[in-house]
């Protein structure tokens, strides 16, 4: 079994021999801008993950990887316009960078080529099975986006339509990779299966742990500041969770607060603190967090394979949830 720093070598490895250096170098060179800014590859590393699961020969997994890779920087690079987001890992956004055209079809070709990654997979796996799975993922980012944009002007969100956005937005593409690696490394369509499940269930708890985090995170290790869901007016689990269970006040100052801009963001970060604490809303967050991660695990457990060689998901698993294992 690879161990996961071992995995993330061997895909930067390949991303590095697979630049995109043809012309127009207009085109292409952004691609390589937001493909080379960095992040934990996370995404590639658990389609490797789920192939070595089944079979030791990773490499052939590879191209899946990069398709996984290359889909995703797509959906940030519009996602990034049509957020207006200047910057993304602490770099100019690639719109702000080069300029807003250049961004849309830009990542119109990192689509295509998502795909001609696909049709260089070598092993005897189905390879339109893997081409099913890769669009309906595709679909669901597509649509759970437009869900995320749908909620920004609406004020009757419900908590199960936030799940579904954030299924589609975030779990799927986690799911859909470990399935597609499973199947690649010669998974009954059973194993493969538990694994996407699990995939999709540590999705959910994962974004829900972010909603969480967002309010009441350390600054210097979630990263980015806190309380910038609040700031931003976001309609996360926690808002909604809020809106749900708070009596008529709770409720009126809430959505007063998420419907006005300030200068004073402090002063709204803990006004609105102040009212999830009073209905005890992160604890209700974490064990909904909890019951996802459960149910994860259950599938993991289910997968027909040696228990030794599912500890690198379950640890892997486990540090990502910020957990000792």
């Amino acid at each position: 079994m690879y161990t996961v720093s071992e995995l993330q070598v061997l895909f930067k490895n390949y991303l590095a021999k697979n630049q995109f250096h043809q012309e127009p170098q207009g085109l292409y060179e952004p691609i390589n801008y937001i493909l080379n800014l960095g992040g934990k590859r996370l995404r590639p590393v658990l389609l490797l993950m789920g192939c070595n699961l089944f079979d030791e020969e990773v490499t052939q997994a590879l191209p899946a990887s990069y398709t996984i890779e290359i889909f995703h920087n797509f959906s940030l690079l519009h996602d990034d316009i049509m957020d207006e987001a200047p910057l993304r890992r602490g770099q100019p956004t690639v719109h702000e960078k080069y300029n807003q055209n250049t961004g849309i079809l830009s990542g119109d070709v990192m689509l295509v080529y998502s795909y001609e990654y696909l049709l260089q997979i070598k092993s005897k796996v189905n390879i339109p099975k893997i081409i099913q799975i890769f669009n309906r993922v595709a679909i669901e980012v597509c649509q759970g986006q437009q869900y995320d944009m749908d909620f920004e002007s609406r004020d009757d969100v419900t908590i199960p339509e936030y799940l579904k956005m954030i299924e589609q937005k975030t779990a799927a593409l986690i799911a859909g990779g470990l399935k597609m690696g499973a199947l690649i490394g010669g998974a009954s369509e059973n194993d493969a299966n538990h694994l996407y499940e699990f995939g999709r269930n540590i999705g959910i708890a994962f974004q829900l742990q972010d909603d969480i985090l967002d309010t009441y995170g350390d600054p210097e290790k979630f990263g980015k500041k806190v309380g910038g869901d609040i700031v931003q007016n976001k309609k996360t689990f926690l808002v909604l969770k809020t809106l749900e269970a708070g009596n008529e006040e709770q409720r009126t100052h809430l959505s007063t607060l998420m419907n006005t801009d300030t200068e004073d963001e402090l002063s709204k970060i803990n006004e609105v603190k102040s009212i999830f604490d009073s209905l005890q809303v992160r604890q209700l967050s974490e064990n909904l967090m909890e019951k996802y991660l459960s149910i994860a695990f259950d599938h993991l457990a289910k997968v027909e394979v040696a228990p030794e060689r599912k500890l690198i998901l379950k640890n892997l698993a486990n540090q990502l949830m910020g957990r000792e294992v």
